[in-house]
């Protein structure tokens, strides 16, 4: 390894965070069967590494990867991810031919999305085998009534049998976000066209919660309302699919009348509850940012460091320098609010954090360069936490954990 600074990822920690996460939506406190977990692993699984963590979730049994886009789908699948993969995103015209080389389930948000996967579908469904392309068309392995299914290629992919099949698809309802979906109160316009495709097979019908880490704010139990009555607004229109989902981390937390039949759990796979939510899950963060001192300096009263010289000293002050900076991740505005740990101690950040480079205060320690630093992470009896480095900045966990600058090696403790 050539440079100081890495991020620990524990393989294992996440495959319990999964487990946990299942044994609490498996407990016995609805009628309904337990629902299954759809495992996100988008923005590169949260700045974890995708295929490394997808590979770990479907050991640990998920039943089902979600992903933002067609291609985070093809890092899966090249990584040897057998099970589903469901894309969130909105889909481009032009790479849908992703979608049946890679074997993914695409959401169908739009009329228009809707259309070129028909089309798409109608034209990789004529002919069985082999197409003009020179790949075959392929189905999942993993079919959820059933469990995983042995392969019979050596892609690890079973072929599509002889015969027409219709692409599998699940298609999102907007229920107030706003974002991608068909609106609530627009379906009897919009649905007909699908319903009516031969093309294309609608396994499950989700929605997205936009207030769910907001106990106070009256929208989602609005949306809960809304999602309840589109399903019966699509059931009336023929489209009838086997399974719904909605719940999120700080959803399924929330309320478990969301569960349905999939919960999508995103951060708690990692280990971090939703602010301000609380949860008696027992988690592990699974991600700690770790680097090493490059240099020790002194400054006299009345010099500063950094750009800008904002951090101007009034006494003798012993300052390390950190080889991380906002090129890796770290947030500008943690210069004077945020803390790293050396020595098993809290050291705070000063000056600026530059592009490559940090400065701490490390006034009154022995220290020497080459001494590890903890960015994120434990080190002695200290621990520093995503939730409280957001909080001191005004950000949330996500932020943090999916701006890890690629130059970051990842480090992977196994899991089982």
């Amino acid at each position: 390894m050539v440079r100081h600074t890495r991020a620990i990822v524990d393989l294992g920690a996440i495959e319990a965070n999964l487990r946990a996460i299942s044994a609490l939506v498996s407990s016995p406190r609805t009628p309904r069967p337990a629902p299954r977990i759809i495992a996100v692993v988008k923005a590169n699984a949260y700045g974890h590494g995708a295929s490394e963590v997808g590979l770990a979730l479907e050991r640990a049994g998920a039943a089902m990867l979600a992903c933002a886009d067609i291609e985070e789908g093809i890092v899966l699948r090249k990584a040897g991810v057998r099970i589903a993969i469901l894309v969130f995103g909105a889909l481009g015209i032009s790479d849908l031919h992703g979608v049946f080389e890679h074997d993914l389930t695409p959401t169908i948000s739009t009329p228009s999305a809707a259309r070129a996967l028909a089309m798409a579908a109608a034209r990789w469904g004529q002919t069985p085998g082999t197409k003009a392309s020179g790949v075959r068309p392929r189905t999942s392995d993993y079919t959820p009534d059933r469990g995983q299914t042995p392969a019979t290629s050596a892609t690890g992919v079973r072929p599509r049998s002889s015969g027409y099949t219709p692409l599998h698809c699940h298609l999102k309802i907007d229920t107030g976000m706003n974002r991608l979906g068909f609106r609530h109160d627009n379906l009897e316009r919009t649905l007909p066209e699908i319903a009516a495709s031969p093309h294309l097979a609608i396994d499950a019908v989700h929605t997205h919660f936009a207030t769910a880490d907001e106990p106070e704010h009256p929208a989602f139990a609005q949306q809960h309302k809304r999602f309840e009555q589109a399903c019966e607004t699509i059931a009336g229109l023929g489209i009838h699919p086997k399974w719904r989902h909605a719940a999120n981390s700080a959803a399924l937390l929330r309320d478990e009348r969301v569960w349905y039949d999939f919960v999508r759990p995103g951060l708690l796979l990692y280990g971090v509850v939703p602010p301000p939510l609380s949860s008696t899950l027992t988690l592990r963060p699974a991600l700690s940012l770790h680097s090493r001192i490059v240099h020790v300096k002194g400054m006299r009263p009345g010099e500063g460091t950094g750009y800008g010289l904002r951090t101007v000293v009034d006494r003798p002050t012993t300052i390390a320098v950190v080889p991380a900076g906002y090129a890796d991740g770290l947030d500008r505005r943690l210069a004077g609010r945020g803390c790293m740990l050396v020595r098993g101690r809290r050291v705070p950040i000063v000056g600026s954090v530059c592009m490559d480079m940090t400065t701490v205060d490390v006034t009154g320690m022995e220290v020497s360069t080459g001494d590890e630093v903890v960015i994120v992470g434990e080190q002695g009896n200290e621990s520093i936490g995503v939730r409280e480095i957001a909080a001191a900045i005004g950000t949330i966990p996500y932020e943090l954990l999916c701006r890890v600058g690629t130059r970051i090696e990842r480090v992977y403790n196994p899991g089982s």
